[in-house]
């Protein structure tokens, strides 16, 4: 802010947003740097900017912090202006005022009185900054946005703070020295970009190396700018805006980008995360298409966030099943999909078009754990095929998903080589699914495999002891994680039996609950390798007529 550049907001960027606990981390960093033998700088993260000229920046990222920074200034100044009236040395401390002012803020036309700001606000801010923070006027309390009463609050908070730690010093050259030791040694990571094409791909960039920075706004900006450029009424733009905030407030901030692919994929041809915001750039240049797609936007929004949650209103209770078992399987690649025939099927129809995905997704990813790439190009595919009514038979979409169900030739011998590592929770479910629905068909006997009274059992434990000596390192590591080493049991047995030799296991299982289990100590009458391997070939065969598309 000290070198001469100017930045806005653009205009449809979110609104002011930090609180009492953003003033207190920052305000807390700087005290704690500016201590003596404190650090000798603070990194306050990424920057991104946009600008053509290399003088005038839109803040692409990093609007709150800016903001916030712009507020300390400016309650410095207001400390100043204390001592002035005061009289404690009034011209040096109004010469401070004035260079400081010059340097961060911007200045006041001598004239006019109209200040000529350094920082530009977003367009529901900008007013209340300009007209009386940056000219520090008395700040009205009344009939303010939620956004204007926290850049008043922040800046009445700053205000105080500045007092309590430089203002009993009555001192205007400490204050002085403040700002500068903070102007100093706050340092960030500034980016800088020529069009909003260029900050996408940088915001795609960071967020696959784990830095979260907010492309929804930068969407919201190129969108509303293409209204803003037609000429849109007030009431045009408050209607975007309320629909805007709809989305995110279905969705959260962080997931509408990935929403947006889901969406875009599953009414168009397909495209990667890289190029999605050039796509749409490139097909919405009117207001008929913004408004256009914000409204199927908003209607999509709820049934995207309802595959995420079994437990949605939105679901019957088969379909909650396999919307369960999709988010069991961590499996997302279905969506477009799925978000097109929930737009045109009746509950019966998609419960099938859902089975046929959890069933795909289970023999696909789940067992055969097969590149997603060629699966992710066919649900796109058969996505546009429904969404322009080429594809309306639940039959017919099914047998175009025909190339992404491993047949049972490709399905079998893969089950009966699968190890699940159940050292983590997901994988254990996983499992535990498997091993109950399995019972379930064969049994005819329902277990709630989400209920802690049953537990996985590792036939071969986990990590044997001397009872287990004569399996080698090799084979323990080979075996201990396949599906046929593991069995459902009752929590309490389970727990008894621990590390006991197989004989001592097998007693147990013959009093189980579970027919599998009890099958299992009726025919090895020892465990070992051949003895897993046998079983889990038995196991495949269950689970090649379980999961089963009749229709494939």
């Amino acid at each position: 802010m000290g070198n001469g550049l100017v930045y806005r907001v653009p205009m449809f960027q979110r609104d002011y947003s930090w609180t009492e606990q953003e003033w207190d981390d920052l305000w807390q960093d700087i005290v704690a740097m500016l201590k003596p033998g404190g650090e000798q700088g603070h990194y306050m993260g990424y920057l991104v900017l946009q600008s053509s000229d290399e003088r005038n920046y839109d803040i692409i990222d990093g609007q709150q912090r800016m903001t916030t920074l712009s507020l300390l200034i400016l309650a410095v100044l207001s400390n100043l202006r204390r001592l002035v009236e005061l009289k404690l040395d009034p011209e040096d401390n109004e010469r401070r005022m004035e260079e400081l002012r010059k340097t961060y803020i911007g200045y006041l036309d001598p004239v006019t009185l109209i200040a000529k700001s350094k920082l530009t606000l977003n367009r529901h801010n900008d007013l209340f900054y300009q007209n009386y923070l940056v000219p520090l006027e008395r700040l009205p309390k009344r009939n303010l946005k939620a956004s204007e009463h926290l850049l008043r609050k922040g800046y009445e908070w700053f205000e105080e703070r500045v007092s309590d730690r430089l203002g009993a010093a009555r001192s205007g050259a400490e204050l002085a020295r403040f700002v500068d030791a903070v102007a100093d040694r706050l340092f960030f990571t500034v980016i800088s970009v020529t069009d909003e094409l260029n900050a996408y791909k940088v915001f795609e960039t960071l967020n696959a190396r784990g830095v979260r920075l907010s492309s929804t706004d930068l969407l919201k900006n190129y969108l509303f700018s293409v209204v803003h450029a037609a000429g849109a009424h007030e009431d045009e733009f408050r209607t975007l805006e309320d629909r805007w905030e709809a989305i995110v407030g279905k969705l959260g901030s962080e997931s509408v980008p990935d929403f947006l692919r889901v969406f875009w994929n599953s009414r168009n041809p397909l495209t990667r995360h890289s190029d999605l915001f050039k796509t749409i750039r490139n097909s919405i240049r009117d207001k008929a298409g913004v408004f256009g797609l914000l409204r199927d936007m908003d209607r999509d929004a709820d049934i995207y966030a309802a595959l995420g949650d079994p437990n949605d209103l939105m679901w019957t209770k088969e379909q909650q099943q396999y919307i369960a078992e999709l988010d069991m399987f961590n499996v997302r690649q279905p969506y477009p999909l799925l978000l097109a025939a929930r737009r045109e099927q009746n509950d019966a129809d998609f419960a099938r078009i859902l089975r046929a995905c959890s069933v795909i997704s289970f023999r696909y990813n789940v067992i055969g754990n097969l590149a997603t790439n060629e699966q992710e190009r066919v649900y796109n595919s058969v996505a546009e095929k429904i969404a322009g009514k080429k594809l309306t038979v639940p039959s017919d979409i099914i047998q175009a998903l025909r190339s992404i169900y491993p047949s049972d030739e490709q399905f079998r011998p893969a089950f009966a080589e699968k190890q699940i590592r159940t050292t983590t929770a997901r994988n254990r479910q996983v499992a535990r699914y498997i091993l109950f629905e399995i019972e379930r068909q064969t049994a005819h006997q329902a277990f709630d495999y989400h209920s802690d009274k049953y537990t996985l059992e590792h036939v071969l434990p986990e990590h044997p002891n001397e009872n287990w000596a004569f399996f080698t390192d090799e084979q323990v590591d080979r075996c201990v994680y396949r599906i046929g080493n593991l069995t459902p049991l009752e929590t309490g047995p389970n727990r008894d039996i621990g590390n006991k030799t197989y004989e001592q296991k097998r007693a147990t299982y013959e009093e189980c609950s579970f027919e599998i289990t009890r099958r299992l100590a009726a025919e090895y009458k020892e465990w070992t390798p051949e003895r897993i391997a046998s079983r889990q070939h038995w196991l495949a065969t269950q689970a090649t007529a379980i999961w089963r598309i009749a229709e494939l």
